[in-house]
């Protein structure tokens, strides 16, 4: 039987705009532009606000772009600006420590994500069981989910409830599901754990806020989404959008909805030059599976070796790269050069 709204559970929104966001402007969000964003989200009461360099925290560096703010500026910046909402950070073991951890919880980080690839969630084991100690919110998440399939990733989702998380989930870093694929995951989690289920949208392929309403609908709780979805590439499932959907749908967020959309337009005037928008680039992203933070460097990389960055995206979706592995781009970049003299 379906449940009458009444019956639907509380779906939480959590907000990475001041994390995600930075890959879009090669993290160089001000200190006004931090402060500006978290004050109009603290108003519309959205549940969790995060903050950090794009690939969270440890991870300003010349490889993948220095931030224009430290850590702990960033963390204090919007702490202070946070009343009532919470504020969240993310770690990937490998970039940052359990010394970031400690100065996160320290400036006040009250929900903490440790992430991993989908099929490495032993690597949050050490990590979770710390913030679980410095007491704050410890949450597993894996990343490029649509490599593995439905059963690996329930079974990578439990192991991270078995290291301390107390929320779990997936990340469409590539943007590549549809909602059918992201119903099967979602639901194939939702019946391995007994701790809330977290869904990460991208948008390459038009269908974040879509993808977002079937992990709903499939159990998932806790729902990531992003003011104008301000994020890499594509961008994000757009939070305001979202909001007004699950309204919509019956289902409470306990965000205001007039002041969600004051706080989208402060994100548009203050954080970005212009919204996200589905180009050619962003399509072939999603379709190759390949992760929507490395456009810049692939559209950079294409023109100085002089090969089609659609032709380069396809290359990387075949040889599986990940997040972190950007300096491959310019190997297969001038693979695919070579191939074509």
């Amino acid at each position: 039987m379906k449940s009458t709204p009444h019956h639907r559970p509380r779906i939480l929104l959590h907000d990475p705009t001041l994390r995600d966001g930075h890959h879009a402007v090669g993290h160089q969000l001000d200190a006004d532009q931090l402060r500006a964003y978290a004050n109009a989200a603290n108003a519309a009461r959205v549940p969790v606000v995060e903050v950090g360099h794009g690939n969270g925290l440890g991870a300003s560096s010349l490889q993948i772009g220095r931030a224009a703010l430290d850590d702990a500026t960033m963390l204090a910046t919007v702490r202070e600006a946070l009343t009532s909402s919470r504020m969240g950070v993310f770690m990937a073991p490998g970039w940052g420590t359990a010394d970031d951890l400690a100065a996160a919880v320290h400036h006040g980080a009250d929900v903490v994500r440790i992430a991993a690839h989908c099929t490495e969630a032993d690597v949050t084991e050490r990590h979770l069981g710390v913030v679980r100690d410095l007491g704050a919110e410890a949450q597993g998440v894996l990343l490029m989910s649509h490599m593995t399939d439905p059963g690996q990733l329930a079974e990578q989702c439990a192991l991270m409830v078995k290291f301390g998380a107390q929320a779990v989930g997936i990340m469409d870093s590539a943007g590549h599901y549809l909602p059918a694929d992201v119903d099967e995951r979602v639901r194939a989690i939702v019946a391995a754990v007994d701790v809330p289920v977290i869904f990460h949208g991208h948008n390459n392929l038009g269908l974040a806020v879509a993808n977002s309403l079937a992990a709903v609908d499939a159990g998932a709780l806790v729902i990531d989404a992003t003011a104008r979805g301000f994020g890499a590439g594509a961008g994000n499932t757009q939070l305001e959008v979202l909001v007004a959907v699950l309204e919509r749908r019956g289902f409470a967020t306990d965000v205001g909805l007039r002041e969600v959309l004051a706080a989208a337009d402060v994100a548009a005037d203050r954080l970005m030059k212009a919204p996200p928008s589905i180009d050619s680039i962003a399509v072939a992203s999603g379709l190759a599976g390949v992760f929507s933070g490395f456009k810049r460097p692939v559209l950079e990389t294409a023109r100085t070796v002089g090969v089609d960055p659609i032709d380069l995206f396809f290359a990387l979706g075949e040889r599986q790269v990940v997040a972190g592995q950007e300096d491959l781009i310019g190997d297969v970049a001038q693979q695919l050069k070579a191939a074509t003299q």
